[in-house]
């Protein structure tokens, strides 16, 4: 499959440090949670928390680097940064261009020490380097610290999120630990924009991986996440006929009357019970208030848990039919992200995050939200994906955007150890 332009990322120019100050059944998983999870994890811990300064100047290094979605110069510059940094440490790194949308980086690690698992399949890494944030907001919006905090756009959706797996990597190396399997960083251009230029890859990576582990940002408080929503998107269009308002009103059709009725009829597909929802959260029509409306159109957002309830919305959306003799009802759309389900197996994925996050010292919990990630398309797969891996802290897309510092070495060991022992 053809995802673009790739090319081998081989210039090793930049030095390390050069950084301002600032599914198939899991069972083999089964024995790792026995035999694995023994208290490891503070080896590792002093580790990040060593290296904690350089973490989060890091992390300023990449916030610095504004990237918003469809700005492909600008993600494509991230991402060949991030991949010299990544060759350093042993990558084999690809980025997959994409003229729209910039570049998704591949970052290949072979298994370090050991023996590789015979399933002989990865593990996925999984985010993303663009943002929601325009270029120029840095200059209003700094990276700044207050106390315990780090703010700056993009910092916790989820520039030190790829921090973390950046030095979860490094530390493998440099501490001579191993992993069971080889190991595979997929950071997207444009996950905030649906994924458009790199759904092929993520679908190729999928095929081949064992499990996934995606580096969104947590739920405020540290909880990761099992389930996600899946998500789609509509374009409703009517047309109607023109006439004047105020001369001939009865010889027109208002697109926009026939619009409030469609919209009444799709508020009813609401099933809060089961966690299905639509919006309709943008309306407009007409031309002017003294001519009857000839067209109308609306964009909704849906939500759903399960591929069924999906399904059943979409086929109420396609087949709106129109309530005003004359008037005529267009619809396009449809599904663009599958849901995240939690299954067994990424309940076992889970157990196991939470048996090392506690032998590092934290507890860990788990909880489901209605956005999506490239982690939905993963699961769609049948790959046990844990999701909201990212470093704690609060204000996706909002200009209060921050992490937690202190949270930041145990996030690393828990990732390093997750990446050590699936």
């Amino acid at each position: 499959m053809n995802h673009g332009t790739s090319h081998r990322l081989l210039s090793l120019r930049t030095a390390w440090f050069n950084v301002p100050s600032a599914g198939k059944p899991l069972f083999p998983l089964l024995i790792i949670v026995a035999m694995e999870a023994n208290g490891d994890g503070l080896q590792v811990l002093p580790f990040f928390e060593a290296h904690s300064k350089e973490m989060l100047d890091f992390t300023r290094w990449l916030v610095e680097q504004e990237s918003m979605s469809r700005e492909a110069e600008a993600t494509r510059r991230i991402a060949e940064n991030l991949g010299e940094k990544l060759a350093l440490i042993g990558a084999t790194v690809d980025l997959i261009n994409d003229r729209r949308y910039g570049s998704t980086l591949l970052a290949r690690f072979d298994c370090f020490g050991g023996t590789p698992h015979s399933e002989n399949k990865q593990l996925l890494v999984v985010g993303h380097l663009d943002t929601v944030w325009p270029i120029g907001t840095l200059a209003a919006r700094p990276f700044k610290i207050e106390d315990d905090r780090a703010f700056g756009p993009g910092i916790f959706d989820m520039k030190a999120g790829v921090m973390l797996a950046t030095f979860a990597m490094r530390a493998i190396k440099e501490l001579g630990r191993s992993t069971r399997r080889a190991v595979t960083l997929l950071m997207t251009c444009d996950e905030e924009t649906g994924s458009v230029s790199s759904r092929g890859v993520i679908d190729d990576e999928a095929r081949q991986a064992h499990a996934a582990l995606v580096l969104e940002p947590p739920i405020p408080g540290g909880t990761v996440k099992t389930a996600r929503k899946g998500v789609g998107e509509f374009e409703l269009i009517i047309h109607g006929r023109p006439a004047h308002a105020g001369n001939d009103l009865r010889a027109g059709v208002s697109a926009i009357t026939e619009l409030a009725h469609q919209v009444l009829a799709i508020n009813k597909l609401n099933d809060f019970e089961r966690g299905s929802t639509v919006n309709v959260g943008v309306a407009r029509g007409g031309v002017l208030s003294n001519v009857v409306a000839a067209e109308a159109r609306a964009f909704i957002d849906m939500r759903f848990r399960n591929v069924e309830d999906g399904q059943r919305i979409t086929e109420a959306m396609l087949n709106l039919r129109p309530v005003i003799d004359g008037a005529r009802i267009e619809v396009r759309g449809g599904i663009n992200r599958p849901p995240l389900v939690r299954t067994s197996e990424t309940g076992e994925l889970f157990e196991h995050a939470r048996r090392l996050a506690s032998e590092i010292g934290f507890d860990l919990k788990e909880g489901s939200v209605g956005g999506g990630s490239d982690g939905n398309f993963i699961a769609a797969h049948g790959v046990p994906v844990l999701d909201g891996l990212g470093v704690d802290g609060a204000g996706a897309h909002a200009e209060h955007e921050h992490i937690i510092i202190s949270d930041i070495p145990r996030r690393a060991a828990l990732l390093t150890r997750l990446i050590e022992t699936i």
